[in-house]
C-alpha cells in the first residue's frame, strides 16, 4: 500500500518545496488544508471511481498540472528520466555517438558525431537502421532504439543499416565508448584575418573548447572573431562565466542571482587571467538565443567588449536549480532571477502575473527600465537582449517549411549523395537545373502536399458564412479563392525555388561531413556573418557602435 501512493507523497514533497519558504504563519496552515483536501479526494476516487485507476499516471497529471501554472522551465523529473536529464545537461553517455530520427516512416541515422565509433566505423548520414543487436527497428520509437545502441562503455553492439543505392545490408559491430559531445559545431577562418566560432550548448567544457579553439584560430591568422550564439538554448551558468572570462579581465562581475532565499542570491564573478581582452568581436543573436547565451552576449555587452548582430534574444532570465526527491525522483524548480552587469534582468515573460484566460504577458514597455554600459551607452531591461545592429531575416516560404518537415529534403540530399559520391568544393556546390527537376520528381514520388494557413482561413470563412446564411451569395467568390490558393500552391515550388536549392545545396554539404560541410556552404551567404564581416574590417564604423551616443 505504501508504494501504492508513493506518488502522493512526491506530490507533497513538491508542493512543500514550492511553499517552504513562504512565511510560515501565514502559509502552513493553507498547505496543510490544500494537501489534505488533495489526498482525501485522491483516496475517494481510488475507492469508489466506476473502473480501476492507474494511481502514478493519475498522479503525475496532477503534478504536471501543478508545475504548468508555474513557468515552462520548473518540472518533475522522475527516476526513469533522470538519465535522460542528466545527458542533455553534460551530454555525455555510453552508446555509439549517433542521432537517429524517423523520416518518411523509417529510423534513419541523421547524425553521426565525428571521430565516435558509429563515424569511425562508416556509418553515414541517411543510413536507414534495420536492426540492433538483432531486434528489428520497424515500428519502434526513436527512444526504444536509442536505448538499444546506449550501453556500457566497451561494449559492443551489432547495427544492421541499408544505404540508398546499394543492394545488400551493411553489418556494423561497433565497440561502445562514453560519448562526450562537443559544444562547438563548427570553427574556421571566413576570410584570413576572420576567425568564426560556432557555440552550440553550455555542457561541460564548453569553455575550455571555445578557449583552444580561439587559440587555434588566432594561430592561423585570425585578427578578429565572430562568436555564433543564434539559436543556442543556453546550458551551465558557470560555463558562460567562463566564457566572458576568456575575454574581459579577472574579478569582474558577469552574472547575479536574486530569489526568495536570500541565502542562494550570489554574484558571479571572473576568477582567472582571460585569454584575450582586444581581440575585436562580434556576437550574433537571435530569437533563439537564450538563457546562458544571453548572459554571454549581455555581458559582453555590457563591457562593450563586443558587438551584437542578428534579432533580439529570446528573454529568459530565470534561474533553476535541481532539488532532491524521494524515490530519486528530482525537482527543477525556478528559484531565481539573474541580472547582468549593468543591472538589468532580460527576462521578457512575466509568469507571476498571467492574464485571466492563463496567458503570459510580456513585460510592458511601460516598466522598462533604462540601464548603461561601461561606456555609457543606454540599453534596456525586460525583453532580452536588443542587438546593436539588427539584421532582417526573410522567413522560410511556407512550402520550404514544410519540405523539410516531410523529411524530403533530407531523403533528397541522402539519394544525391549516393549518385554522386566524389565530394565537390562544398563552398562553391550549387545545384543544377536538372539536378531541381529530379528534386521535383521525388515530391511527386512522395505525393508532397502541405497546407496553408490561407487554406484554413478560407475553409472557416466557408463555414461561418453557412451558418450565417449567407454562403449562396458567396460561394462564388469563396470558389474563385480556392481555386487562386490551390494555383499559388502548385506554383510555390517555382515561386520558392532559390530558397528551396539554398536549403537542398545545404542540407547535401551535411550529408558529406555534417556541420563543417554545411558551415563551408552556408556562411558565404549568411546576412548576419557578412554584416559582421563588414563591420570587423571597418575599425571605426566598429568604434562608434560600442562609443556612447
Amino acid at each position: 500500500m505504501w508504494r501504492r501512493y508513493s506518488w502522493l507523497i512526491l506530490l507533497t514533497t513538491a508542493v512543500m518545496a514550492l511553499v517552504a519558504f513562504r512565511k510560515p504563519a501565514e502559509r502552513y496552515f493553507d498547505v496543510a488544508k490544500s494537501l489534505d483536501i488533495f489526498a482525501t479526494l485522491f483516496k475517494e476516487v481510488n475507492a469508489y471511481y466506476v473502473d480501476e485507476i492507474e494511481p502514478q499516471k493519475l498522479i503525475r497529471k496532477g503534478i504536471d498540472g501543478m508545475l504548468e501554472s508555474l513557468d515552462p522551465y520548473t518540472d518533475y523529473i522522475p527516476e526513469d528520466e533522470i538519465e535522460s536529464f542528466r545527458i542533455s545537461t553534460t551530454g555525455q553517455y555510453g552508446g555509439v555517438g549517433a542521432l537517429i530520427g524517423i523520416i518518411n516512416k523509417r529510423t534513419i541515422i541523421t547524425f553521426p558525431y565525428k571521430d565516435f565509433p558509429a563515424y569511425l566505423a562508416g556509418v553515414k548520414v541517411g543510413d536507414e537502421i534495420v536492426s540492433v543487436d538483432g531486434h528489428l527497428v520497424k515500428g519502434k520509437t526513436t527512444s526504444e532504439v536509442s536505448a538499444w545502441m546506449k550501453g556500457k562503455p566497451k561494449t559492443e553492439v551489432e547495427i544492421r543499416v541499408h544505404r540508398y543505392g546499394l543492394k545488400d545490408d551493411l553489418v556494423f559491430k561497433i565497440r561502445r565508448e562514453k560519448i562526450a559531445v562537443s559544444n562547438l559545431a563548427y570553427t574556421g577562418l571566413v576570410e584570413p584575418s576572420i576567425g568564426y566560432i560556432r557555440l552550440d550548448d553550455f555542457t561541460p567544457g564548453a569553455s575550455r573548447e571555445l578557449g583552444e579553439a580561439l587559440t587555434a584560430l588566432k594561430a592561423q591568422g585570425a585578427k578578429k572573431i565572430i562568436l555564433d550564439l543564434r539559436e543556442n538554448p543556453g546550458g551551465l551558468l558557470h560555463e558562460a562565466i567562463n566564457i566572458v572570462n576568456l575575454f574581459v579581465p579577472r574579478g569582474q562581475e558577469v552574472v547575479s542571482t536574486k530569489g526568495k532565499v536570500e541565502d542562494w542570491n550570489k554574484t558571479y564573478r571572473t576568477l582567472n587571467n582571460p585569454l584575450d581582452t582586444e581581440i575585436p568581436m562580434v556576437v550574433l543573436v537571435s530569437d533563439g538565443s537564450a538563457s546562458a547565451s544571453e548572459i554571454v552576449a549581455g555581458s559582453l555587452q555590457d563591457y562593450d567588449r563586443a558587438v551584437l548582430i542578428g534579432k533580439k534574444t529570446f528573454g529568459k532570465g530565470l534561474v533553476q536549480t535541481t532539488r532532491p526527491l524521494t524515490y530519486n525522483a528530482q525537482l527543477k524548480v525556478t528559484t531565481a532571477k539573474y541580472y547582468i552587469p549593468s543591472g538589468r534582468c532580460i527576462q521578457a515573460l512575466d509568469y507571476t502575473h498571467r492574464k485571466d484566460d492563463g496567458t503570459v504577458a510580456r513585460v510592458a514597455d511601460s516598466l522598462k527600465r533604462e540601464f548603461t554600459t561601461r561606456n555609457g551607452r543606454k540599453v534596456y531591461d525586460g525583453a532580452g537582449l536588443d542587438p546593436d545592429v539588427e539584421v532582417e531575416f526573410d522567413p522560410l516560404g511556407r512550402v520550404t517549411a514544410a519540405l523539410i518537415n516531410s523529411g524530403l529534403v533530407f531523403e533528397f540530399a541522402s539519394r544525391y549523395c549516393a549518385y554522386n559520391p566524389h565530394m565537390p568544393d562544398l563552398k562553391t556546390f550549387r545545384l543544377s537545373e536538372n539536378d531541381y527537376a529530379q528534386f521535383s520528381a521525388l515530391l511527386n514520388e512522395f505525393k508532397f502536399v502541405y497546407d496553408m494557413p490561407l487554406e484554413e482561413n478560407a475553409k472557416h470563412l466557408a463555414e461561418t458564412a453557412r451558418k450565417e446564411r449567407y454562403y449562396s451569395e458567396l460561394e462564388g467568390p469563396l470558389t474563385t479563392l480556392r481555386a487562386k490558393i490551390e494555383t499559388g500552391k502548385k506554383s510555390d515550388l517555382v515561386r520558392f525555388k532559390k530558397e528551396i536549392m539554398q536549403v537542398l545545396e545545404e542540407q547535401i554539404a551535411f550529408h558529406y561531413t555534417q556541420n563543417e560541410g554545411q558551415a563551408l556552404n552556408a556562411l558565404p551567404r549568411d546576412k548576419a556573418v557578412l554584416e559582421a564581416q563588414k563591420l570587423l574590417n571597418n575599425p571605426a564604423a566598429y568604434q562608434k557602435i560600442l562609443s556612447p551616443k
